[in-house]
């Protein structure tokens, strides 16, 4: 990947979110935040905000012009219509980052991204050694306060490398750290995400964290 495009590729991956949009501009050509809503399933308030970030780094950008065909926006039913909303397009750099944006890309950022965080490189070792585990159980074996690591796990689940893990029962092979066979879980689980356990595994093979 080129040198411009990893720079971006820094920027975007502190929120997963950044590139579920621009994916999403992607299938849709040209849409607005209300629809960007419905089909990412992001806040409408949150859309906004990642809307300016994206606009700001270049990566979108407002679509000139009183009407829309659907040839346009793809996911307009209507053959034309008149532009109550603001619209955004990729731009060049956006649609050049997602031709060319590849999965080793992505894990390559992740990890340049956490090698500088120490906390961050042992929850991410941790998660993929209990498979599933709460807050307290990270700050007890890093040695840290609560607080730190609730931020620290939020931190990671926003870049999409962990995530809660919603069933209510967690069976004893899914939580390695806990004797008995099955239980409860009274407080949020988190457990690394596909592209999580494949960072992890790739910092393993590099030597950055302990095989």
């Amino acid at each position: 990947m080129e040198p411009e495009l990893k720079n971006y590729l820094k920027k975007l991956i502190e929120d997963k979110r950044y590139l579920m949009v621009l994916q999403h501009l992607r299938k849709a050509n040209v849409d607005y935040g209300k629809s960007i809503m419905l089909n990412t399933k992001i806040p409408i308030e949150e859309v906004v905000i990642i809307l300016d970030k994206l606009e700001n780094l270049g990566l979108i950008e407002r679509v000139k012009g009183a009407t829309l065909k659907n040839t346009e926006a793809k996911f307009k039913l209507s053959s034309e219509v008149h532009k109550h909303h603001t619209y955004y397009s990729l731009t060049r750099a956006g649609d050049h980052l997602l031709r060319y944006l590849e999965e080793k890309d992505l894990i390559d950022a992740y990890i340049e991204y956490l090698q500088g965080d120490e906390l961050a490189l042992n929850i991410v070792r941790l998660a993929e050694e209990l498979n599933a585990d709460h807050a307290l159980t990270y700050a007890k074996l890093t040695k840290k306060d609560l607080e730190e690591v609730n931020s620290k796990l939020e931190q990671l689940v926003k870049m999409g490398l962990l995530e809660e893990v919603n069933a209510k029962i967690i069976k004893f092979g899914d939580r390695k750290s806990k004797p008995k066979k099955e239980t409860r879980t009274h407080h949020k689980y988190y457990g690394l995400t596909r592209i999580g356990e494949l960072t992890v595994r790739e910092m393993k093979k590099r030597g950055i964290l302990p095989k």
